[in-house]
């Protein structure tokens, strides 16, 4: 059993999945990851690496599903993490979704917290363009 937290973002899901599959920029987004360690920039089914935690310990990950412009899931210190979904609304909305296992709702807050943070970081290289 799981649980969703989910955004609707004023945005392409190009964009949004560039974003979220872009291993480069995690810790700008993801509350609880302050580094990536990995050969690949962009994720695949199969990527592994490891991440370091907020509190400085390095977890080791492996990408177990992928589908382009979807979905993709993982497993971080071997425990199956946040699933990570992608629906696009029309050319310029979409909604993400991080799926989380019964077990872990608390870990909800972490999750609104990176959609907000998504949400910006769009909004702002937006502004840029």
């Amino acid at each position: 059993m799981t649980v969703a937290f989910a955004k609707v973002l004023n945005t392409s899901a190009v964009r949004v999945w560039d974003l979220i599959t872009d291993t480069q920029t995690w810790s700008k987004w993801g509350p609880s990851i302050r580094a990536v360690d990995t050969q690949e920039r962009y994720i695949r089914r199969g990527s592994t690496g490891r991440i370091r935690t907020i509190i400085g310990m390095w977890l080791p990950f492996t990408i177990t599903t992928y589908e382009p412009q979807q979905y993709w899931d993982w497993r971080v210190g071997g425990i199956q993490a946040t699933g990570h979904r992608l629906e696009p609304w029309g050319p310029k909305h979409c909604r993400v979704s991080f799926i989380v296992p019964v077990w872990g709702v608390s870990y909800g807050i972490v999750c609104r917290i990176a959609l907000n943070r998504i949400d910006r970081l769009l909004t702002l290289t937006a502004q840029e363009d």
